[in-house]
């Protein structure tokens, strides 16, 4: 087993621009909060650097500069911007103190192989602060949405009371109003009719396509698998055109040759509309399943007698089920989010709950959005923790992971 680096304490000459370019970041934020972005980045480069220089050439006592960082930060952020900007205050200045002295004591090779050059090490961190950095800019819009879904106010702003942390600036009048709103209800439950029957018809014509495609000898395989992922691939804009086209033919024959109801039909065409955006997520999750998959178990089958079904649903599928309700759960949340295709295929009587949410945001501006806009973010948290629970059960039943 390799060794790992001792620590042992670094030169200001590589702290001080560190944690100097770290102030600056966190200038950018700030200076833009305040109207200058470059005084920002000046004022936080040059701030963090003289305290680092404080506090290890001065000061010299890591537990002591330790809460007056955190405390001061706290202090300043809270008569700058009251109790929110206090709380932010008091993050910022423990995860600069940390930053300090983690670079000053060298802490930052204290997991790493001693055999690493300090380029190596650079990158090493560099490709964990490009990843945080990429997370950062995804996350950042969720975590807004959240509390202003919370607004007493019919704002899509902060008001001086929720950032005072006032309970009065807080209520839950928009989530009372999705649950009381006939139209919202309508639309959310036309989401729940159209996106379990779209998903359970992803999943079942997906799954029979990975399992044929997973098979050496089927001729021209790469492009049938092409051409069954290129929803995921083609704009959706384009793909909704072309399905406009498709069904509306298709809802002609249905309504003037078999006498359908025409409200069934625009259900029928949104639901198959909906399971080919989501058949190429089933097919990928469950092909990747099958990637591991030891065919001697389906050929032992089959010499004790038991046949295709058989052995499909007693030894192949509990096997793929990880990968297969993987797919299906995307497929669902697909389905479930989907706007762009249904505002081309349904009628009013399909509104979904994003189409009901692109409507009020075109046509009046309601706050009920952001109540929608946090349950759903809710839901889809839910569906990717499930999803990886079980990409991690089906690791260990394939024996790549410790159980």
């Amino acid at each position: 087993m390799a060794a790992l680096t001792p620590i042992s304490r670094k030169p200001l000459s590589m702290v001080l621009p560190s944690v100097a370019l770290a102030g600056a970041l966190a200038g950018v934020f700030v200076g833009a909060g305040n109207g200058s972005i470059l005084l920002g980045i000046l004022g936080g480069a040059a701030l963090i650097a003289a305290l680092a220089w404080v506090y290890i050439n001065v000061l010299k006592n890591e537990k002591l500069a330790r809460w007056i960082n955190i405390l001061g930060f706290g202090v300043i952020g809270f008569l700058l911007s009251g109790p929110m900007g206090g709380i932010l205050g008091l993050l910022g200045g423990w995860f600069f103190i940390f930053f300090i002295y983690w670079l000053y004591e060298g802490r930052y090779r204290r997991k790493l192989l001693s055999y690493l050059t300090p380029k190596q090490v650079f990158y090493h961190y560099l490709f964990r602060v490009i990843c945080g950095a990429i997370f950062v800019f995804l996350i950042t819009p969720i975590l807004v949405v959240l509390p202003l879904s919370f607004n007493a106010q019919d704002f899509f702003t902060f008001t001086p009371e929720m950032l005072s942390l006032d309970p009065e600036g807080y209520s839950l009048k928009h989530y009372r109003d999705f649950f009381t709103n006939n139209e919202w209800q309508r639309s959310f439950k036309n989401s729940l009719i159209i996106a379990p029957i779209a998903t359970i018809i992803s999943v079942s014509l997906g799954t029979l396509a990975a399992i044929g495609l997973s098979q050496s000898h089927v001729p021209g395989r790469r492009v049938i698998m092409g051409v069954l992922i290129s929803p995921m691939i083609v704009p959706l804009i384009i793909s909704a055109t072309g399905m406009f086209f498709f069904y509306s033919d298709i809802g002609r024959f249905m309504e003037g040759t078999l006498g359908m109801n025409k409200n069934f039909v625009g259900y029928v065409k949104v639901v198959l509309a909906h399971a080919v955006l989501g058949i190429p997520f089933v097919i990928i999750t469950v092909t990747a399943t099958l990637v591991g998959f030891d065919r001697s178990l389906t050929r032992a089958a089959a010499n004790m007698g038991a046949g295709p079904v058989r052995t499909f649903f007693k030894i192949q599928m509990p096997l793929i089920l990880p990968g297969v309700i993987s797919g299906g759960l995307f497929a669902f949340i697909t389905s479930f989010d989907e706007v762009v295709v249904v505002l081309f295929v349904g009628s009013a009587s399909q509104k979904t709950l994003p189409w009901q949410m692109f409507t009020g945001l075109r046509e009046q501006i309601s706050p009920t959005i952001l109540a929608v806009a946090t349950i759903l973010v809710v839901i889809s948290i839910a569906l990717l923790t499930t999803v990886e629970l079980l990409r991690r059960r089906s690791e260990r039943l394939r024996g790549l992971s410790p159980a």
